[in-house]
């Protein structure tokens, strides 16, 4: 099978949810049959949230850079990065190296479109929303987001995540009420932080996870890619 680089720190229990995802993706019977994954974990990348929402700190971009040129050396024959956030620099990943990078948003934007969704509420943070990072991919393919009302209770689950501070599941789940009362027929979480917290999510409306979509890219390029 073909090895995968991930881009990862962004958070690191993000990257070791990807992981244990893609592990868990593949029935294999010995070790020969996993997932080859090439992971930098490298915590110490510039915050997002200071560059996208404060507007100062230092410029993730070029540190991103490095880290998939590292990865490419390394012997990687894909990039993927499990921060939706980080997805604002992804044309500085891809413009990195010649290798394929497989883009955690336009998968989930299809993913979404198959599955019929047109009014997607949106659980992530509030830098998703500033950069327009679904944007895109979201007109492509005729599907509206919804944004919490408040960035606040979200922003401060993801920040009690990165702390490994102890979380208010319920804090979401409001804003997953106030989103379908808005008439959202989906909802989305696009934070790999808040990835760590889906199974404590009620299912009033259907949800697609971010993580999932990146995690089934990585496991059909593995292992279809000659």
């Amino acid at each position: 099978m073909t090895p995968v680089g991930i881009l990862g720190g962004m958070g690191p229990e993000a990257t070791i949810l990807l992981m244990q995802k893609v592990l868990a993706a593949v029935p294999a019977r010995d070790d020969a049959d996993h997932i080859p994954l090439i992971v930098h974990q490298n915590p110490q990348v510039p915050s997002r949230i200071a560059a996208l929402i404060e507007g100062q700190g230092t410029d993730p971009g070029p540190v991103l850079a490095q880290m998939a040129h590292d990865l490419a050396q390394a012997g990687a024959k894909a990039l993927a990065m499990p921060c939706n956030t980080a997805h604002h620099y992804a044309s500085t990943v891809e413009d990195a190296t010649p290798l394929p990078f497989l883009n955690m948003i336009e998968l989930t934007s299809s993913h979404l479109a198959e599955k019929g969704a047109a009014r997607v509420g949106m659980l992530a943070s509030p830098a998703v929303r500033l950069t327009d990072a679904f944007g895109p991919s979201f007109r492509a393919q005729r599907i509206t987001a919804v944004f919490p009302e408040d960035d606040a209770p979200v922003l401060s689950v993801i920040r009690a995540v990165k702390a490994g501070q102890p979380v208010d599941a319920s804090l979401l789940v409001r804003e997953m009420e106030k989103l379908a009362a808005r008439g959202c027929d989906h909802i989305l979480v696009a934070c790999t932080e808040l990835s760590l917290m889906v199974f404590d999510l009620p299912r009033m409306l259907p949800v697609t996870d971010s993580l999932d979509c990146l995690t089934s890219a990585i496991v059909r390029f593995a292992r279809s890619a000659p």
